[in-house]
């Protein structure tokens, strides 16, 4: 599918929330903006006055639909724009952006897939399932996602009331299920023929889950992947 660009912009920060203290949720008003598609993301640039600059990527966790853009960014050590972005930014505050980028790890909510998130990877998969909401296709789209601690796990609240699968790896679930890594057991209920695999998240993350889905006998080409980790 062809997947929208968009070029620079000064975008108007209207909420600022924390989920966590090392997380912040930024919504942002950004004008003549180019609907986005879910699992696009946008790029969030940081100007000094001695004119030094500093940019980061940032899936989004919106709808299409909704009319302001929203990131989910978790503030990293020595992070120059996730720390300003999640210790500094107020309310009221222009930051440049550019949006929405990328064509290959986008869903328009036409065809049945799994999306499988490990931490702040799941932002992407939230913005598939706002989408399949809107649309009234949520049946086309299975959840799947990893964290440390159910804190730690960015908009747990709504991946649970969706049905989602929820993997923590530092403690045991209200359900029951003991603390440890995502399974193949977890997987094997999701895997069917013809679905996409969105799979998001660390490299690690993404690496183990792609040999889990690779021993469930999922081809390759059915698996769309989305790395992320602290620039260099």
């Amino acid at each position: 599918m062809e997947a929208p660009v968009g070029a620079w912009r000064r975008a108007v920060v209207r909420e600022v929330t924390h989920p966590h203290p090392r997380a912040v949720v930024l919504r942002m008003d950004v004008p003549d903006r180019i609907d986005h598609l879910p699992g696009q993301h946008y790029v969030v640039r940081l100007r000094a006055e001695d004119g030094y600059t500093a940019q980061r990527s940032y899936s989004l966790s919106s709808a299409p639909s909704d009319p302001l853009i929203e990131m989910y960014v978790e503030r990293l050590d020595d992070g120059e724009v996730s720390g300003y972005l999640a210790d500094e930014v107020l309310p009221g505050d222009e930051l440049e952006v550019r949006g929405p980028i990328g064509g290959w790890f986008v869903w328009d909510g036409s065809f049945a897939s799994v999306g499988i998130g490990g931490g702040t990877g799941v932002a992407p998969l939230i913005a598939m399932l706002r989408h399949a909401r809107d649309l009234g296709r949520t049946d086309l789209l299975h959840l799947v996602a990893a964290s440390r601690t159910l804190a730690e796990l960015p908009y747990a609240d709504e991946l649970a009331a969706a049905g989602a699968v929820v993997a923590l790896s530092r403690e045991s679930s209200a359900a029951g299920r003991a603390a440890g890594r995502l399974a193949a057991t977890e997987l094997a209920p999701v895997v069917q023929n013809d679905l996409t695999y969105f799979l998001c998240g660390s490299t690690g993350f993404t690496e183990a889950v792609s040999d889990l889905l690779m021993g469930l006998q999922v081809p390759a080409e059915a698996v769309r992947v989305e790395r992320f980790g602290p620039s260099g």
